[in-house]
C-alpha cells in the first residue's frame, strides 16, 4: 500500500532524524523563536532542523523529565506525538493511495477491467405466485480486478486453486458479499411441526470469490462462512418483510433448523463458444463441498443478442459467479456500446448433501426425503446500459425432496440481477 519512491527516501528521513537529535544543543543556538512563536534564523536549514529535534525529544526523549516538568512535558508529549502520528498518516495515505503514474494502485478499475456492485433478489412470490420452499434470497457483493493484490497477498492459495488448470489463467477478479437465504414448508401459517413438508430453515451468510479469466474460459472459486438457523434471521427478516406488504405472517420459525455454523467451498468453470455469430453457447460445470451443500453441478445456456460480454446471468446458486461482468480479452467487448440478449438453459446437480433438506449435520433438526437429482431450466434476458445492467431469469426447479402425495414438491421463482460497472 506504500509507493516504492517512499520505502526508498523512508533510510534518510531515519538518518535524519538521528542527526537531528544528535545536535539539538546546537540548532537550539543558531534558531531562536520570536514573540509570534515562528522561527528566526540566518540558516533556514537549521529551523527546519531544529523543528525536528523538537518533535523527536518529545516523541522519544533522550531524558527522564523531572518531576516538576512532568504535567507540562505530558501535555507537550502527547500533543507532538498526536501531530507526528497524523503526519506519518497523511504521508502515508499520499505515498500509498497518491495516483502516481509509475506506481500504479493494487486494485484497478478501468474500462477494461471494471469494477462492480451487484445485487440480486430471488422471490417466488413474484416468478411463481407461491410462498413457499426456497422462498426468498438476496446477495449483495462487489469486485475489482486485483492482480497485484493476488501476487502480493494471496498468490500461492490463488495459484493452487486457480492458476494451476491454466497456462495463462489471465487477469483475476476478487470480491466480497453477503447472502441470505430463507425455505419454509408450503403452509406458512401453521405453527404446529410439519414433519412431511420441507423444514423452515435461513442460511446468512458473507463470502469471498475470486475468477480468473483466459481467452474463452472463465474460472471460479467461491468461499462462503456463516449461520444457519436462527441466528441468520430469517424469522425477522421475513415476519418484518410481511408485515410491511400485508402478507400472511409466518408462525413456525420456532421449528426451523438449529443453529449451526456453515461453510462451503465451491469451483465452477465456463467456457464461451460462437461470439462472432451472435449466437453463443456457454457450457458450465463445477462441485461444492462443505456442511451447506455438497453437490456436483453440469449445464449451460444458449443465448442470442449483440455486442455480448461476460459468460451470462447467473442466479445465488452457489458458484454464481458474483463477478460475472468480466470481459474477453477483445476489443469489441470493452467499449461502450449498449448489449442485449435472450437466453435459455439448463442446470443439472447431483447431491450429495443439502442441510436445508436434510437438517442439521451435527445436531437433530426436522429433514425430510433429499431427491438425489435436482435440474433447475431458465430463461430469461439482460440489458446493459453502460454503466448499469439488467437481468431478469425465470427458474423452473424440478423436485428437491419426495412427498407423500407423490408431487408438488417442484416451484418457481424469479431471479433479479442489479448491476453498476465502475
Amino acid at each position: 500500500m506504500v509507493s516504492a519512491s517512499f520505502l526508498r527516501s523512508l533510510p534518510a528521513i531515519i538518518e535524519l532524524y538521528s542527526a537531528a537529535r544528535k545536535n539539538r544543543p546546537r540548532l537550539r543556538k543558531s534558531c531562536r523563536q520570536s514573540g509570534g512563536g515562528t522561527l528566526q534564523s540566518t540558516d533556514a536549514a537549521d529551523c527546519r532542523h531544529h523543528a525536528l529535534a523538537q518533535a523527536a525529544a518529545a516523541v522519544f526523549p533522550l531524558n527522564r523529565p523531572s518531576p516538576r516538568q512532568s504535567a507540562r512535558f505530558t501535555r507537550r508529549h502527547t500533543m507532538l506525538r498526536k501531530a507526528l502520528v497524523s503526519s506519518i498518516v497523511v504521508l502515508l495515505l499520499h505515498a500509498g493511495f497518491g495516483a502516481r503514474a509509475e506506481e500504479p494502485s493494487l486494485f484497478q478499475c478501468d474500462r477494461t477491467t471494471a469494477c462492480e456492485l451487484q445485487i440480486y433478489i430471488e422471490n417466488d412470490s413474484v416468478g411463481g405466485g407461491t410462498d413457499r420452499y426456497y422462498t426468498n434470497g438476496i446477495k449483495v457483493g462487489g469486485g475489482v480486478n486485483a492482480n497485484r493484490l493476488i501476487e502480493r497477498i494471496f498468490q500461492r492459495p490463488a495459484e493452487q486453486v486457480l492458476r494451476r488448470f491454466s497456462e495463462n489463467p489471465g487477469d483475476v477478479h476478487v470480491g466480497l458479499f453477503v447472502g441470505q437465504h430463507m425455505y419454509t414448508p408450503e403452509r406458512i401459517t401453521v405453527a404446529a411441526p410439519q414433519p412431511l413438508d420441507r423444514p423452515w430453515a435461513a442460511w446468512l451468510y458473507v463470502g469471498g470469490v475470486a475468477q480468473s479469466v483466459s481467452g474463452n474460459r472463465l474460472q471460479t472459486v467461491e468461499f462462503d462462512l456463516g449461520m444457519i438457523g436462527p441466528a441468520a434471521l430469517g424469522k425477522e427478516v421475513q415476519t418484518a418483510w410481511h408485515e410491511l406488504v400485508g402478507a400472511d405472517r409466518p408462525t413456525g420459525w420456532h421449528n426451523q433448523l438449529r443453529n449451526e455454523p456453515g461453510l462451503m467451498l465451491t469451483y465452477l468453470e465456463k467456457w464461451r463458444f460462437g461470439y462472432a455469430t451472435g449466437v453463443e453457447v456457454v457450457p458450465h460445470f463445477g462441485a461444492s463441498l462443505g456442511n451447506v451443500m455438497t453437490l456436483a453441478r453440469a449445464g449451460g445456456i444458449v443465448r442470442a443478442g449483440r455486442n455480448m460480454s461476460g459468460f451470462g446471468p447467473d442466479t445465488i446458486e452457489p458458484g454464481g459467479a458474483m463477478l460475472q461482468r468480466v470481459r474477453l480479452k477483445d476489443p469489441q467487448s470493452h467499449d461502450e456500446r449498449h448489449e442485449w440478449y435472450v437466453f435459455a438453459g439448463i442446470d443439472a446437480r447431483a447431491v450429495a448433501y443439502n442441510v436445508f433438506l436434510d437438517g442439521n449435520m451435527f445436531r437433530e433438526s426436522p429433514s425430510v426425503d433429499r431427491r438425489d437429482v435436482v435440474y433447475d431450466l431458465k430463461t430469461g434476458f439482460s440489458i446493459r446500459l453502460p454503466p448499469a445492467r439488467i437481468s431478469l431469469t425465470q427458474v423452473w426447479r424440478s423436485e428437491e425432496f419426495t412427498t407423500p402425495a407423490g408431487g408438488a414438491g417442484s416451484q418457481r421463482f424469479q431471479s433479479l440481477n442489479l448491476s453498476w460497472e465502475f
